[in-house]
């Protein structure tokens, strides 16, 4: 190759390299930190001393580029999966005294447990006939009887809020009924993971601040529509011939479990409960 043609090829590869690091120099000025996230130093400009920022540096400009956190996009917490809380139940005026459902369905409920002397026979009898039913618990008895409640749930039966002690509710200022019913809800959810659905006032005694907090707690109020008296220990016959008298659709039985001698409550149950199932009853629980 001629020298003169040797000698315009180098000088074209002299200046194609030149060009080369001049284009990586100013990709790696501009690029910020990797290290730290911070923006780079400008070069020194016209009159300012070594060393010294350049135009951009100002008053805080050192800080914050000491701070990657400001350079960072934060998450968007819109993109996150909703959470969905369960509605709370309207505040009503009375408590429910039936229940609907389809053909001849009955509730039977059992206020006062969970006792140790008297709900095993009830939940046995209930499990052998395949049914459930309602146990409104009050609160001093369901804290030391929590593995009774975990049966009475693990076994499909509803557990509601019956209040902790069985106090007159109307004669509470609203602060003790919160207690109360709030008391009892907690030892509940504690135990079974979640809090009643459902309550019942103490004597069936109502009133307009226990059905503002039973609905602030998440629950509606069940009273009954056949009372079988049987705290009153009338007799297994006498229990016996109530519920079967009062049998009907949507009805709502109110027997006892606990707070006294229940001995024929569990007897009438073993009698009335097949007659029940026989006549064509559905033994059921309200859903929510």
């Amino acid at each position: 190759m001629p020298s003169g043609r040797r000698t315009v090829l180098r000088l074209a590869a002299a200046l194609g390299a030149t060009a080369t690091v001049g284009v990586f120099a100013a990709d790696r000025l501009a690029a910020p930190d990797r290290a730290t996230g911070a923006a780079p130093r400008h070069a020194p400009g016209p009159g300012t001393a070594p060393g010294a920022a350049g135009p951009a540096a100002g008053p805080g400009a050192e800080t914050a580029r000491l701070n990657p956190n400001a350079y960072r996009l934060r998450p968007m917490t819109a993109y996150a999966p909703p959470t969905y809380r369960r509605a709370l139940p309207p505040v009503r005026q009375r408590p429910f005294l039936s229940v609907a459902g389809a053909g001849r369905s009955m509730v039977l409920t059992f206020d006062d447990g969970p006792d140790p002397r008297h709900t095993p026979a009830i939940l046995d009898t209930l499990r052998r006939h395949d049914c459930r039913a309602m146990f409104f618990v009050c609160g001093e008895m369901a804290v030391e009887n929590q593995d009774l409640l975990r049966r009475m749930a693990a076994e499909g039966h509803v557990v509601g809020n019956h209040s902790w002690s069985h106090p007159l509710i109307p004669e509470l200022r609203p602060s003790l009924i919160r207690d109360e019913l709030g008391s009892t809800s907690e030892v509940v959810e504690r135990a079974l993971g979640t809090a009643p659905l459902w309550y019942r006032a103490p004597y069936g005694a109502w009133n307009r601040h226990s059905f503002e907090i039973g609905a602030e707690l998440g629950m509606e109020p069940l009273a009954w529509t056949v009372d079988t008296l049987d705290w009153k220990e009338p007799g297994t016959d006498s229990i016996v011939r109530r519920v079967l008298d009062g049998a009907a659709p949507g009805v709502v039985v109110l027997n006892h479990d606990a707070g006294g001698d229940r001995s024929q409550s569990v007897a009438a149950l073993r009698r009335y409960l097949p007659e029940l199932l026989d006549a064509g009853y559905r033994i059921t629980v309200p859903r929510r």
